[in-house]
């Protein structure tokens, strides 16, 4: 999981409870810390590169983690939902890959849960201000391409933040590529909703459960 604030804060500690629900099922489930710009003064690409190489690190670690790496998933809220797209999305030995990172290693997941993530950096979305001119760089919907691992993207018809649109539009693309794209919609909620409210939570840990029933990854 990564945590949502904007690129700009947030804490590890914000998916503790969903990450403590999949290890009681089994999942070694990881809460990632990443550079955000109140703590490092850094900017939103730099969260998408701490996203890969968060990924990369798990894969190359899978052995002592004791699991599969080729079983890994990646999800978060908001902008921590974009940097999980970000891990797919974006190619890698691009302006968002670290330096240092070892590129034989794919920092793309098997699969990808995103919540109400940035996926539109545009005007019509969210981060522009934040971005800069090269917002296009980092904006997932502008990046839609095949062989994308499967995803399921929760998203909510309130959110005022990052709007549902983007979400709907994101996936209407996907689907055309030729991937295995689908959306989960809640009605109304705001922004959050996942986090800010226990019946929602526990509504998505069934939709999350489910999810990774059909995918294998849960039995």
């Amino acid at each position: 999981f990564f945590f949502g604030g904007g690129w700009n804060g947030g804490s590890p500690d914000q998916f503790y409870p969903h990450s403590q629900y999949l290890a009681s099922r089994g999942i070694v489930a990881i809460s990632a810390e990443y550079r955000v710009k109140t703590r490092h003064g850094t900017s939103p690409q730099a969260c998408v590169k701490d996203g890969k190489s968060a990924v990369r690190w798990i894969r190359a670690h899978a052995a002592e983690l004791g699991i599969d790496p080729n079983m890994l998933a990646a999800g978060g809220g908001s902008a921590g939902g974009h940097v999980a797209l970000g891990t797919a999305v974006f190619e890698s030995g691009s302006d968002v890959d670290e330096a240092t990172d070892d590129l034989s290693i794919s920092c793309v997941p098997d699969l990808l849960i995103p919540l109400n993530p940035v996926v539109d950096t545009s005007s019509e979305g969210y981060g522009q201000g934040k971005v800069g001119e090269r917002w296009r760089e980092l904006s997932p919907l502008h990046h839609v391409k095949g062989d994308l691992p499967p995803m399921l993207i929760c998203h909510s018809t309130g959110d005022t933040v990052t709007p549902y649109a983007g979400a709907d539009r994101f996936v209407e693309l996907s689907k055309a590529a030729g991937n295995d794209c689908q959306l989960f919609t809640f009605e109304g909620g705001r922004h959050g909703w996942f986090i800010f409210d226990l019946d929602h939570y526990a509504a998505l840990l069934r939709v999350m459960d489910d999810y990774l029933k059909e995918k294998g990854f849960l039995f």
